[in-house]
């Protein structure tokens, strides 16, 4: 930034200097039509080739000052995006509820390149408009400082005019971006849900929010748009005035033998290299103003403390004795109470079948024992220590959870396997998983094998294959812990037995949770407890 601040001063002096090389030529021009004497050529190319030295020279450093300024705005939006996308990853189950997945995306790319547009672009005109000013101001007022006086007479109006709209295009934008927000939400969340509105025939209901979301951001975009709109007329008409001003003023000083003639076109020249710095200051404002309020959002989820603390005390390895000890649990953004007075204690190579109706907490157990949230009250131990004693992310490697709702990246079938680990599995390793979670067969049975993309959340596959592709993930970490989380309800009961008796060579020694509403899932557990 101070390197391309120092370009900035240097891109000015060249370029403003070409004032004084104006009024060299104009006074040795006025001269000779004075005398009367025959016009050299000579005078015109001496000029104008000095021009171009210069009007050169201060656009090396105006190349130089955008390779410095816009660059150091590039590496502050690159180390933004990583800092908030890092952040969103460290954050709670919480956050993630009371937030949409579209205003996470606006955040993290409109309003960092909003801010990224102030410390680029806005600070680099901001810098050449102080630096052009004080320049023109050193060279004015070395010629005469009552027509200097009378130049720069409209500025303060000028001030005020951006001072009284600064305020109003911070609100303006901070609406802006809500609507943004609002827009980008509804359709991530239509694109996500596609197949259900399709299924439903509701894609002229979705059309329709679509137009009303899309119309209220086009609304208060204009009405920014409006207010924008009056600074480059009002900056036209000062600099119309300031030239003016010049012309007439310095008809009299000239007159009067105060200044030469040349110094009305110098001031003339002056008046025009103030133009675009004076022109750019609204354009400029309205850049601060959007990257406050940006910021302002950004500043909101960066400050946001997760709920889930990692304060690690203990480096006991984890075995797989877990025990629940009058555990309640009471959602915090609902105030419903999901768990309440839970005993159960599990042994080191057990099978526990859990089951009950819908809402009777079963997920939320095993939401409690991967720490997506802390209990509210009791003691929830493994291997006889609190489970906020260990080290968040060893817990969650010594942990394999199936879940219920089955996610699949857009990726290979491999690498949907494999993704349990930053360890590098084998591709013997792979095929042992699919096998054990009896889905060989259909991988198989693909034109391209396990090198197969799936879509979007795995859209291309069934549900059954989706879920046994989920399985054979978590065996393949080969997990201290396994829980399976009404995993197996769009398999057969055939599959369901394979992977079962699958089950008990891998997790042998190990602890394995069942939850299931089929008794069948539940036959090979050595307890089953109904919530």
């Amino acid at each position: 930034m101070l390197l391309g601040a120092t370009f900035v001063v240097l891109s000015s002096v060249f370029s403003i200097y070409q004032g004084v090389i104006v009024r060299n030529a104009t006074n040795e021009i006025y001269k000779i039509f004075e005398k009367h004497s025959v016009v050299n050529s000579n005078v015109f190319v001496k000029h104008g080739l000095m021009l171009l030295v210069f009007a050169l020279i201060s656009g090396f450093f105006l190349f130089l000052m955008r390779q410095t300024l816009i660059v150091m705005s590039r590496n502050i939006e690159f180390d933004q995006k990583n800092e908030l996308y890092a952040h969103f990853q460290s954050l709670d189950f919480n956050f993630y509820k009371k937030n949409k997945t579209g205003d996470l995306m606006t955040r993290i790319s409109e309003d960092v390149s909003k801010v990224r547009m102030f410390t680029g672009p806005a600070v680099m005109y901001l810098i050449n408009t102080f630096a052009t000013i004080i320049i023109v101001l050193v060279f004015m007022l070395n010629i005469n400082w009552q027509l200097t006086l009378f130049v720069f007479l409209p500025l303060p109006f000028l001030s005020f005019i951006i001072y009284k709209v600064s305020d109003l295009i911070n609100k303006r934008s901070t609406r802006v971006q809500e609507e943004l927000s609002k827009l980008t939400s509804h359709t991530q969340e239509t694109f996500s849900a596609i197949r259900v509105i399709k299924a439903y025939n509701r894609e002229a209901y979705y059309v329709h929010e679509l137009e009303n979301l899309n119309q209220s951001y086009k609304k208060h975009s204009l009405k920014l748009t409006l207010v924008e709109a009056f600074f480059q007329p009002i900056l036209v008409l000062m600099v119309g005035i300031s030239v003016i001003l010049t012309v007439w003023i310095g008809s009299k000083l000239v007159i009067n033998g105060s200044i030469e003639v040349g110094n009305i076109t110098e001031f003339i020249i002056y008046v025009y290299k103030l133009t675009w710095p004076f022109a750019s200051l609204g354009w400029v404002t309205s850049l601060i103003q959007r990257a406050s309020a940006s910021q302002t959002r950004i500043n909101e989820f960066l400050n946001y403390q997760s709920d889930i603390i990692n304060k690690p005390t203990t480096v006991q390895k984890i075995e797989g004795n877990i025990e629940f000890k009058n555990v309640s649990f009471v959602y915090d953004d609902t105030k419903i109470k999901a768990i309440n007075q839970f005993n159960l204690k599990i042994n080191k190579g057990d099978i526990i079948g859990i089951k009950g109706q819908i809402g009777t907490g079963k997920t939320t157990l095993v939401n409690l024992l991967t720490r997506m949230y802390d209990i509210t009250s009791g003691e929830l131990l493994i291997e006889g220590k609190a489970i906020k004693d260990y080290d968040l992310f060893e817990l969650r490697r010594s942990i394999a959870c199936v879940p219920q709702d089955v996610f699949l990246f857009s990726d290979t079938i491999k690498n949907n396997i494999a993704f349990s680990s930053n360890h590098t599995f084998t591709d013997q390793e792979i095929i042992d998983a699919a096998k054990a979670a009896g889905v060989y067969d259909n991988i198989m049975s693909f034109p391209e094998g396990f090198d197969t993309v799936v879509g979007e959340r795995g859209i291309t596959l069934s549900g059954g294959q989706k879920q046994r592709i989920s399985i054979a993930r978590a065996i393949i970490a080969k997990p201290q812990i396994l829980i399976f989380d009404d995993c197996l309800s769009a398999v057969d009961v055939e599959t369901e037995h394979l992977i079962l008796n699958n089950l008990k060579d891998i997790m042998k020694d190990k602890t394995c949770i069942i939850i299931s509403h089929r008794d069948s899932a539940l036959r090979d557990a050595n307890k089953v407890i109904e919530l």
